[in-house]
């Protein structure tokens, strides 16, 4: 099998194969730790939809409008900016390299070894943290017609959903998933569309109340611009998934297309999602009223809209939607973590039993593990300490604005290493990239004045260096280049 060397500033890189003989896995194979490519474009991009598109909008954004009054539209704005930088770079460097583990064994690459260890084991916390909360929305959604139902007792109901759904194969996986997340881009236009019409023209023998509930408390930034930043460490969590199509990029059928596609539209419906939906929100609903679901978690914003107008059945219909995004939101994290534990197992950065896979080329015992997050959300939910929602928003926060850091470092480091073969190109390049770092300083420096963020960086930082300690104790020694060599030796294949 010939192989030609690539040429790059820096350290010596690993040799890509000139062609590939076999392209795809057998059974056999797959459960010696192959992955499955069964991912077609419209499930990649749905399935980084699910992650994004669930608690933050539904739930979380109660709290961004309480730091941030109607100023949460800027706020959500900003962070859809800073969200795309980090999109497009992934995607420029995924449809290059569509390898298992996605950009942290990029980072292994054109960083080292240790940033590329380093950003996939903070990722995969990240994955746990979210799948927990995601399922605590669910649980808490659930309360909403049946508040006899203890939270600890819905997260385990809609725990076996999940992993019932993880454990088919990834084809199947690709089409739940795609309906979950379909149904909720769905019900979103809807609700856009009908709050649209409730601004501008209103219900009947009621007057349309326009844009003045926007200035009508305190003014558009009632707390002043300070608030807009602030609110951008609860708006950054809303977008928290979006790194999901460097991962799926290990199981699609075509990614070099496919990853073009999903990276493009992805951003650009996050974007108008987020910030049209709020507009709507904070048009009908008293800002200081729809804060108020930020504090206690008892209720969507979005379902206090349909409560408010007083539409019969309408808020219970808007509840069962937040509860499905919330779900597949949980879906698609438990997923990705488990994608991410079977990379760090490949490369001899996590035990060797979280590598093998099913027949079907499902990594069962990643799953296992990454259902960490949610034993964690439900033993915290049954001893009733209080607060768990916020709290694990913060720390989910910090380690993914980390992961999105080292992204664009990685990135930065790509483009300066003049490979070619990309599907398409991020606007702006370098410069792009380097406007979403600064941006992603920024969210962390809200540390300076959150408390749940600075309880965030409590655990975060030490977490960072316990994990640089195990590298140079014992990562360093156990990882193969070898691994890695042969996760971009597949991926060539593939293009």
């Amino acid at each position: 099998m010939g192989q030609v060397s690539v040429e790059v500033p820096g350290p010596p890189r690993p040799r890509y194969p000139r062609r590939v003989t076999t392209l795809k896995t057998t059974p056999a194979q797959r459960s010696d730790g192959h992955l499955a490519r069964s991912l077609g474009h419209g499930q990649m991009a749905m399935i980084a939809m699910g992650s994004a598109l669930g608690t933050g909008l539904f739930l979380g954004s109660g709290e961004a409008i309480g730091y941030a009054g109607p100023g949460a539209i800027l706020s959500f704005g900003i962070g859809a900016i800073i969200a795309a930088t980090i999109a497009l770079a992934m995607g420029e460097m995924a449809s290059r390299h569509p390898v298992r583990g996605g950009f942290g064994t990029l980072a292994a690459r054109y960083l080292s070894p240790y940033w590329g260890f380093l950003s996939r084991w903070l990722y995969w916390f990240v994955t746990v943290a979210v799948t927990g909360t995601e399922l605590v929305a669910c649980a808490t959604y659930l309360a909403y017609w049946f508040p006899d139902v203890e939270v600890w007792m819905g997260i385990v109901l809609f725990a076996a959903i999940i992993v019932g759904i993880n454990l088919a194969s990834v084809g199947s996986f690709g089409v739940i998933e795609f309906a979950l997340s379909s149904i909720k881009v769905i019900a979103v236009l809807v609700f856009i569309l009908i709050g649209a019409f409730l601004v501008f023209i209103g219900p009947p023998a009621q007057g349309a109340p326009g844009l003045t509930e926007l200035a009508a408390d305190g003014g558009f930034l009632p707390m002043g611009w300070t608030s807009v930043w602030v609110a951008l460490s609860v708006v950054m969590f809303s977008f928290g998934g979006i790194e999901l199509l460097s991962i799926t990029a290990a199981e699609a059928k075509d990614p070099a297309k496919s990853i073009r596609t999903a990276a493009r539209t992805t951003i650009v419906r996050l974007a108008f999602f987020y910030v049209l939906s709020i507009g709507i929100v904070l048009a009908l609903v008293p800002w200081r009223e729809a804060a108020s679901t930020g504090q206690d978690v008892a209720t969507s914003p979005f379902v206090t809209v349909f409560d408010r107008i007083g539409i019969p059945g309408a808020a219970s219909l808007t509840n069962l939607i937040v509860l499905i995004a919330a779900l597949s939101a949980a879906n698609a994290n438990l997923y990705a973590g488990s994608r991410i534990l079977h990379s760090l197992a490949s490369d001899r950065l996590a035990p060797r039993a979280a590598k093998r896979t099913t027949a079907r080329g499902v990594p069962v015992v990643g799953i296992a593990a990454s259902t960490l997050g949610i034993v964690v959300a439900a033993g915290l939910a049954l001893s009733g300490v209080g607060g768990v929602f916020g709290y694990m928003m913060s720390l989910v926060v910090f380690a993914v604005v980390a992961v999105w850091l080292l992204i664009l470092i990685t990135y930065i480091a790509f483009r300066r290493s003049r490979i070619e073969g990309a599907t398409f190109r991020m606007p702006g390049g370098v410069v792009s990239a380097v406007i979403g770092i600064v941006g992603l300083l920024a969210v962390f420096a809200t540390v300076l004045v959150r408390e749940s963020m600075q309880i965030a960086a409590m655990v975060g930082v030490p977490a960072v260096l316990m994990a640089t300690v195990l590298w140079f104790a014992v990562g360093r020694r156990r990882m193969d280049p070898a691994e890695v060599d042969e996760a971009f030796d597949e991926a060539e294949s593939m293009r």
